[in-house]
């Protein structure tokens, strides 16, 4: 049986977690998050846990076992606490700033660049060199740190770009002069 699946998923209190066939909805402090669920699986509430089972142990349902368990544990987590991906910026002139809602960047273009962000998602500005995107949903805010970080993604020789804080940058060595070379 699956390690991760066969865990219950703790619901604190101020979580609202409503199961219906093929679809589980989650309610929160921080809002309402609904995610469909694969219907091989059978999920049920028993003694203020989420507990996810599966019906025999073909392949396709042992993997979607503990990822359904993952996601719900996601979604409550979400919920009560939020999820917030933290990014930086490194180069000269580089910076973020935030314009109402939106997410303005510069980062070595002729423009600076504007992100709106989703329903759901807000973006924190830090420092200038240092923004967070911050949610409910773990996906989405994942999503959206990872298109943040495409528009310029941290170079291997300098280290300029945007990266995640925890992130690192593997250096590499710029040309080397030749030895002996003749003039």
């Amino acid at each position: 049986m699956s390690r991760i699946g066969k865990q219950p998923i703790a619901v604190p209190s101020g979580v609202e977690v409503s199961v219906a066939v093929g679809l589980i909805s989650v309610k929160g402090p921080k809002g309402n998050l609904t995610q469909t669920v694969p219907t091989a699986m059978t999920v049920a509430l028993e003694n203020g846990q989420v507990v996810v089972t599966r019906p025999n142990d073909e392949t396709t349902n042992r993997s979607l076992h503990g990822l359904t368990r993952t996601l719900i544990a996601n979604m409550v987590e979400g919920v009560t606490n939020g999820y917030r991906k933290t990014l930086e910026i490194t180069g000269v002139g580089y910076r973020a700033s935030r314009v109402g809602t939106r997410l303005t960047l510069q980062v070595g273009f002729s423009h600076p660049v504007e992100i709106m962000p989703p329903q759901g998602i807000t973006f924190e500005v830090e420092t200038p060199t240092r923004f967070h995107v911050i949610g409910i949903d773990k996906q989405m805010v994942g999503e959206i740190a990872a298109r943040v970080r495409k528009i310029r993604p941290p170079e291997p020789y300098l280290g300029k770009g945007i990266r995640y804080s925890d992130e690192r940058i593997r250096r590499k060595a710029g040309k080397a002069g030749k030895v002996g070379a003749k003039k």
